[in-house]
C-alpha cells in the first residue's frame, strides 16, 4: 500500500518537553515549497515518509529549521544506532577530508585494513574475510552469488537453488527482490528466474505452523532436497514485524544447513550492530552462519555495507573479479570505524538489552489495552512493532497504523511509515543511545495517540 501523508498544514497542540517541541502547524507551511520542488524533480516513490524537512539530527532528536524538535523512533530506518551526528564520527570524517582522501576505488588504504579486521573480530573463528560494499542490496546480491558459486563449484550445477522466506525483504535490486518474499514487489520482473524457492516464514501469525517440518515439506513438494540447495537466506528478524525466528526453528535450520553443506546467509542489514541487545541478532539463536550481510548501522551515518564470511567461501573469486567501485570508500570507512568504537566503548548492545525490557513491557501493555486493534506486540532490544488489525484480528489495518504514525508526529514523536503486512505495523527503532526517560516519554506519547484514536 502507498502511504499518503497530506500536505495540508494542520493546527496541532503545542508541545514543549525536554525531548519534544512542536511550535508550528504541521506540515510547516513554509516547508510546502520544498515539498513542491521534490514532487517536481523526484519520482513519487520517494514521497512515502512523514512530511517534515530535516535540518539537523543530533543524538536521538531530529530538528527542522522552524523550531520543531522530534524524539526520534526511526534511527533513519535502523541506521543511526550510535545516535545522530555523533561528534566522534564527525571528527573522523573531518580528519579524512582534511587529509584529503575521498575516493580510492579498490586501491588499498589503511582504514580499509582496520575496518575489515574490526568486523572480522566480531565473528566466530574461521569467518575472517570481509567484502566491503555500499548498500544492503549489494551485500545480499553478493552473498547469494557466493552461496550459489560455492554449491556449483563444489558439487556441480545441480546444487544451485537459493531458498528464502515469505515476507522477506533483502533489497530493491533484481536478485534481492527475486529472493525477497513480497510478491507485490515482483510484478515488474514478469518471468521469475529458476533456482529460487520461497518457504513460509514461521511468524506464528500468518504462518501458524512454526515447525521446521514445513520447510522440508515445501522442498519435497517442489521435487527438491538438500542436494539441490546451495544456500538459505533469511533476515535475522524480518523487518516487516519485527518477526523473529522461533528458537527451535532456528536451531533446526542451522543444523540442516550444516549437515548438508548448505550456505546459511543471515541478513543483518537491519538487525546488526547492537539493535536487538546483542551485537548481531543471529547471536540470539543456536546456529552459526556461513555468510552475514551487514549495512545500515555499520556506520550510523554514511552508506557502507559488508559481506562477512567463511574464508573458503569468500576467497573463491580471483583478484579483480569481485569488486565494487566504492568498496571501502575512505569517508564511509572512517565513519564505520568511529561507529564501531562507540558501540563497544559505550556498551550500546548491552544498553539496548536493558532498555529492551522497558520498551517490551510498554508495548505489551499497550497491546493488552487494545487487543481488538493490536494483534501483536513484537520486540527485542530496541526494535519493536505494534501490528494494527481490523476487528477480525487477522486483517491488517493500514489506515489505523498510518493514523497512529501521524498522531505521534504531531505530538513530536517521529517514526517512519508503517511497514509490512499491507502497511499495518507501527515500527519502533530508537537510537541505542536514547536514555530511559526519553524512551518512557515516547511510550507515553504512543499511548496517548492510541487512546485518542481508538477510544474516541
Amino acid at each position: 500500500m502507498a502511504h499518503k501523508y497530506e500536505l495540508v498544514p494542520q493546527e496541532v497542540s503545542p508541545v514543549n518537553t525536554k525531548y519534544r517541541r512542536i511550535v508550528t502547524k504541521l506540515p510547516v507551511p513554509e516547508s510546502l515549497e520544498i515539498f513542491a520542488r521534490l514532487a517536481a524533480y523526484e519520482p513519487v516513490s520517494m514521497s512515502g515518509q512523514p512530511p517534515i524537512i530535516w535540518d539537523r539530527a543530533e543524538g536521538f532528536n531530529v530538528y527542522d529549521r522552524w523550531g520543531n524538535m522530534w524524539l526520534d523512533w526511526s534511527s533513519c530506518v535502523l541506521i543511526s544506532n550510535a545516535g545522530h551526528g555523533r561528534a566522534e564520527i564527525c571528527q573522523a570524517l573531518q580528519e579524512m577530508m582534511e587529509r584529503p582522501l575521498l575516493a580510492t576505488y579498490v586501491f588499498p588504504h589503511e582504514g580499509r585494513a582496520q575496518l575489515c579486521q574490526m568486523l572480522a573480530e566480531t565473528m566466530p573463528e574461521g569467518m575472517d574475510k570481509v567484502f566491503l560494499l555500499s548498500s544492503g542490496s549489494e551485500a545480499t546480491e553478493n552473498a547469494i552469488k557466493l552461496a550459489r558459486t560455492y554449491g556449483v563449484r563444489k558439487y556441480g550445477p545441480k546444487k544451485h537453488v537459493i531458498v528464502s522466506f515469505s515476507g522477506a525483504f533483502h533489497g530493491r535490486t533484481l536478485g534481492a527482490q527475486v529472493a525477497g518474499g513480497m510478491e507485490g514487489l515482483k510484478d515488474w520482473i514478469v518471468e521469475l528466474p529458476g533456482g529460487f524457492l520461497q518457504v513460509p516464514f514461521p511468524d506464528g501469525f500468518v504462518q501458524e505452523n512454526c515447525s521446521f517440518e514445513v520447510f522440508l515439506r515445501i522442498l519435497e513438494e517442489h521435487g527438491l532436497n538438500a542436494d539441490d540447495v546451495a544456500g538459505v537466506i533469511t533476515e535475522s528478524y524480518q523487518g516487516i514485524g519485527p518477526n523473529f525466528l522461533p528458537d527451535d526453528y532456528a536451531r533446526s535450520l542451522g543444523q540442516w544447513c550444516r549437515s548438508n553443506d548448505v550456505v546459511l546467509i543471515m541478513d543483518e542489514v537491519q538487525s546488526g550492530f547492537g539493535r536487538t541487545g546483542k551485537f548481531y541478532c543471529w547471536q540470539h539463536y543456536d546456529l552459526t552462519p556461513d555468510l552475514v550481510c551487514c549495512g545500515k548501522g555499520i556506520s550510523s551515518s554514511l552508506p557502507i555495507s559488508a559481506v562477512i564470511g567463511r574464508n573458503d567461501i569468500m576467497d573463491m573469486y580471483a583478484p579483480g573479479s569481485m569488486t565494487s567501485t566504492h568498496s571501502a570508500s575512505p569517508l564511509p570507512v572512517a565513519a564505520a570505524i568511529a561507529n564501531l568504537k562507540l558501540l563497544q566503548e559505550e556498551r550500546l548492545s548491552e544498553k539496548a538489552a536493558e532498555l529492551g525490557a522497558v520498551l517490551g513491557q510498554g508495548l505489551d501493555e499497550l497491546q493488552a489495552r487494545y487487543p481488538q486493534h493490536t494483534a501483536r506486540a513484537l520486540h527485542r532490544g530496541l526494535v519493536g512493532g505494534l501490528l494494527m488489525v481490523k476487528p477480525d484480528g487477522k486483517t491488517p489495518d493500514p489506515e489505523t497504523a498510518l493514523a497512529v504514525n501521524q498522531k505521534c508526529l504531531q505530538k513530536g514523536l517521529l517514526m517512519f511509515a508503517p511497514v509490512g503486512l499491507g502497511g499495518g505495523c507501527v515500527k519502533i527503532a530508537p537510537p541505542l543511545n536514547t536514555p530511559k526517560d526519553a524512551l518512557l516519554e515516547g511510550l507515553q506519547v504512543l499511548g496517548e495517540a492510541l487512546q485518542e484514536l481508538l477510544e474516541n
